[in-house]
């Protein structure tokens, strides 16, 4: 690495704890404010590639998902570290805390890939599905797309919120089985235990919450019906309240689950904590409005060596907020840094 590379993995290995900005130090405060805070973008313009996922099958469409990368030098690129960055529920590869990640690493000497769900970032016309929380597959087919493209020889999966569950769900999946390149993984406000974070959304203090994601979710699965009319069925959206009866009438019905819970068991990535051999962050904030983590999946964390989970007092819904500090060239985006101190320690690069 450069020496201007080697003085910003030396200023995030300082920041350790986590401390909040004053004033914005609740759960709520830190998750709203975070959403809405605009970030500064200096990355140079991306390629857009298309990667199938999912092969398409008596005539049917298959299923493609857009990745916006941005690449090192030809002559460097496969020895550099590689990120692949997964959005939560109902955002893209353009979600502030997306760029925000993809601007530290790219200056640190990274590769970026911006990755996007299916039907995310506008490409619900290349995909005859929906998209949820267990298409940990989607991941796992971008990942060898560019280590069989480029022979990427050091790469890092980064989820937030749905796309944590995701990332940690295929490490897990793979087990000691994965690709030699994958060196770590990372989740911030990783939905884990995806029934009782579901039902969280659903408490009368998360309402708002659960209405933003639940607009986006009808309005998305509407445009999925004009596109395919002969697929999907429009009353089913009829008279939808929470995210759960989202799930059970048009998630599972359409995925090939039989109802909301059976979805949430077997989309979660709770039941494979225990079988992710590589090196893996977990970033929590106690004070998440949502998100919720049982006992048992605490005891998976616990119980394998390989995981390294971080749980502060405060924090909220991927945002980790801290005070700023210009002289240090530390914006105060927490989880970002610690994040990409993480990713540099395991590159092995």
């Amino acid at each position: 690495m450069s020496s201007t590379n080697e003085s910003i993995a030396h200023h995030i290995a300082q920041v350790v704890e986590f401390v909040p900005r004053r004033f914005v130090a609740s759960g709520h405060l830190q998750t709203i404010v975070g959403n809405f805070l605009r970030r500064q973008d200096l990355l140079p313009e991306a390629e857009s590639v298309l990667v199938e996922v999912a092969a398409g099958t008596d005539g049917k469409l298959g299923s493609c998902v857009r990745c916006d990368c941005h690449w090192q030098p030809e002559e460097v690129r496969s020895g550099r570290p590689t990120a692949i960055i997964v959005h939560g529920l109902e955002g893209s590869s353009n979600s502030q805390y997306v760029i925000g990640n993809a601007n530290k690493l790219w200056q640190a000497g990274a590769n970026i890939i911006r990755m996007n769900m299916r039907n995310c970032g506008g490409t619900e016309a290349l995909s005859s599905t929906l998209y949820h929380s267990g298409l940990s597959g989607d991941v796992d087919a971008v990942m060898r797309h560019f280590i069989d493209l480029y022979g990427l020889t050091s790469i890092s999966l980064i989820g937030y919120s749905m796309g944590g569950n995701l990332v940690l769900k295929l490490a897990g999946d793979l087990g000691r089985s994965a690709p030699r390149a994958l060196r770590s993984v990372i989740g911030i406000s990783p939905a884990i235990d995806l029934g009782p974070s579901a039902d969280a959304l659903h408490a009368p203090k998360n309402r708002i919450y659960e209405m933003k994601f639940l607009y986006a979710l009808l309005a998305r699965y509407r445009r999925k019906v004009a596109l395919f009319p002969n697929v999907y069925d429009p009353d089913r959206a009829d008279q939808i309240r929470s995210i759960r009866t989202f799930d059970e009438r048009i998630t599972a019905f359409y995925s090939g689950f039989t109802g909301a819970d059976d979805y949430y068991y077997r989309a979660a990535s709770a039941r494979v904590l225990d079988a992710i051999a590589v090196p893996t962050l977990l970033l929590s904030a106690a004070d998440d409005p949502f998100i919720r983590l049982l006992p048992e999946s605490r005891e998976k964390i616990a119980g394998n060596p390989r995981i390294t989970y971080r749980e502060s007092a405060h924090g909220g819904h991927c945002a980790f907020l801290a005070a700023p500090n210009p002289a240090a060239s530390y914006d105060g985006y927490w989880a970002e840094h610690t994040l990409l101190r993480f990713l540099l320690e395991h590159a092995e690069v």
